[in-house]
């Protein structure tokens, strides 16, 4: 019984160590457990040094998420400094899009495209130690100097600012002042803001931790669970 049991247990571990996920199944109901840590890797890979999340592991994860009969519903663990912004954005839409109750937690950090991925989830919670924060579009590297260049860093600023405003209780101009504020960070324009003030300012729903994410979590599960039986029983 043990050899039998051995294989899938070996498998669960591989899968938290490479990929940071993990499947808790308990009588409330099973809840996925997913990481976002580090940087969003996008189309280009980055060295081996740096702590990534690689988009074409996490969107087909997401994808099996959600069609799988054995997960009930789906937590979203985030320390990450930023990254690709297509990457981040389109992990983000998946997340949005999903039927299956899903709790975003921040922890450490949710920087940069961190921002979107963390209001993505259908409640989101950070940490009162977590900070997030919240910039213009940058790019690394050569750049082309043409109006062109301009038009396209603004209209992606643009999909963020919609995303951000569509699946949170901040308003489009307040995100966007705490984008360009001066002074807030030495060598840049933009925004850092803590716990309490991401919740105030409405870009987070509540403070919360560990405990708080999974119990809020499994009364999702179970709204929806009863709301499916009533559903029958009609």
């Amino acid at each position: 019984m043990d050899q039998e049991n051995k294989p899938a247990r070996t498998d669960e571990l591989e899968q938290i160590q490479e990929l940071g996920t993990g499947l808790a199944k308990t009588d409330r109901g099973n809840v996925y457990i997913l990481t976002i840590i580090g940087q969003i890797e996008g189309h280009q890979v980055l060295p081996e040094t740096v702590k990534t999340t690689k988009y074409e592991h996490v969107m087909p994860l997401l994808a099996q998420i959600e069609e799988s009969e054995e997960v009930d519903g789906l937590l979203l663990l985030l320390n990450t400094v930023g990254g690709d912004i297509e990457a981040g954005l389109a992990i983000a839409e998946l997340i949005s899009g999903m039927k299956k109750p899903t709790v975003s937690l921040v922890l450490g950090g949710g920087h940069s495209i961190g921002v979107p991925l963390a209001v993505a989830a259908r409640h989101c919670m950070i940490a009162p130690s977590a900070g997030m924060t919240i910039h213009p579009v940058r790019m690394n590297g050569t750049v082309v100097g043409a109006p062109a260049t301009f038009q396209y860093f603004n209209r992606i600023q643009s999909q963020i600012v919609e995303f951000v405003a569509a699946n949170s209780k901040i308003s489009k101009k307040r995100f966007v002042d705490y984008m360009m504020a001066t002074g807030e960070l030495a060598t840049d324009v933009g925004t850092v803001l803590y716990g309490k003030e991401a919740v105030a300012c409405g870009l987070i729903e509540r403070l919360g931790s560990l405990s708080d994410a999974l119990d809020c979590l499994h009364r999702m599960i179970q709204a929806k669970k009863q709301a499916g039986s009533e559903k029958e029983t009609e």
